[in-house]
């Protein structure tokens, strides 16, 4: 029963939070560790969708949100680091890139996974005593458990190098650590523009993740229908982003990561156009579809990019940056191309977004002149030794 503008700014709430809080706790994951904060995470997230089952008021919604973005802020970010950190441990010149789209291969096929059995939860409702709605919460609740016990198994952080202090010493180093990563990202022309193809990227994100079931139920019609359309369209799209991620390591094995990322976003806005123009609903899924491809093809090349110009000690607190960035711009996004959608019409307000997405490809040259020039300084550095 809540109106859009209830929801609007339940969910500005979120954005609000993970805005907040994405670099103190980025920080406080590199300063206590990656493994209890990315626990606490876990259970912050168990914790909004328990609220979010009971929730019939407007104050518990926001409260949900709330909870939500604080998840998100405290997960953003310690897992990569724990990883490339562990790999590194293991073997310097462990190839980051190809596990990351290994990664983002299995993060598509669970979300197809996820959506697939949501829906048949929902359409055989297969407990009478419990709301349909509800049975897809449920079981995210209890694979939040699981997710909790891998995490308590698996994750094994070494922090031997690390003095061992309390909690609120811990808490204390988080203001130096950002400090000095902010100081790091001013110095560092190569994280500036990845920070800044987070921002534009977030803006961009919308044409696709918001406008596109618009875009659909105005070919389509009506919503109803549409709708039917879009929930089996999401399944193959995170499919196709998880066959894309498979794929990024090839790509960039022929032409460099940095311009593999460059190609992936004019690609990614070639489509979203595409999308745009399209006047029946089988070329909005076909683009929508693809889209997510290119999509699940980009996070991994950039994700990559992004962990080379990160040092152990602030990793954590580099990606939480780069994506405190994505959240600003995805709130100018969503209130730009909604408003342009509302004046002008959704094909436009697409178009924009797609132009905001090719924006973000200069912003890759300083990370391609670099991994240009280090092979370069390898080999003066062998003639000279």
């Amino acid at each position: 029963g809540l109106s859009f503008g209830q929801i609007g700014a339940a969910a500005a709430a979120q954005g609000l939070v993970v805005f907040l809080l994405e670099l103190p706790t980025g920080g406080l994951a590199d300063s206590l560790g990656r493994r209890p904060v990315l626990m606490f995470a876990t259970i912050m997230e168990a914790a909004s969708m328990t609220v979010l089952l009971i929730a019939d008021s407007v104050p518990l919604v926001v409260a949900v949100f709330i909870l939500q973005g604080i998840y998100r802020a405290l997960e953003s970010g310690p897992l990569d680091a724990w990883f490339v950190d562990a790999a590194h441990a293991v073997d310097s010149d462990a190839d980051i890139e190809k596990a990351f789209a290994r990664g983002g291969s299995v993060l598509g096929l669970a979300i197809a996974s996820g959506a697939l059995i949501s829906s048949a939860l929902v359409a055989f409702d297969p407990i009478s005593s419990v709301s349909p709605l509800a049975l897809p919460i449920i079981g995210a609740v209890a694979l939040r458990g699981l997710d909790l016990v891998a995490i308590t198994v698996l994750m094994k952080e070494d922090r031997s190098h690390v003095e061992r202090r309390p909690v609120s010493a811990s808490l204390r180093e988080v203001p130096a650590i950002i400090r000095n990563t902010l100081g790091t990202v001013r110095h560092s022309r190569v994280l500036a523009a990845l920070i800044g193809v987070e921002l534009l990227w977030g803006f961009g994100m919308t044409a696709f993740e918001g406008l596109a079931p618009p875009k659909l139920a105005e070919v389509m019609g009506t919503t109803a229908e549409a709708a039917s359309v879009f929930g089996p369209a999401v399944i193959a799209a995170w499919i196709a982003s998880a066959i894309g991620a498979a794929l990024v390591p090839h790509l960039s094995a022929r032409v460099g990561l940095a311009r593999a990322a460059m190609m992936l976003h004019l690609l990614q806005a070639s489509l979203v156009v595409g999308m745009a123009l399209s006047a029946g609903p089988l070329g909005v899924v076909a683009f929508y579809v693809l889209t997510l491809a290119s999509h699940g093809a980009v996070n991994p090349a950039y994700q990559a990019l992004l962990h080379r110009q990160a040092d152990a000690a602030h990793r954590t607190t580099v990606v939480s940056a780069a994506s405190m960035a994505a959240h600003p711009g995805a709130a100018m996004g969503g209130l730009a191309l909604g408003a342009l959608a509302d004046r002008a019409s959704i094909s436009t307000a697409m178009v924009v977004g797609a132009i905001a997405l090719c924006a973000t490809i200069p912003l890759y040259l300083p990370a391609h002149r670099s991994a240009r020039s280090e092979p370069l300084e390898s080999e003066r550095a062998g003639s000279l030794s």
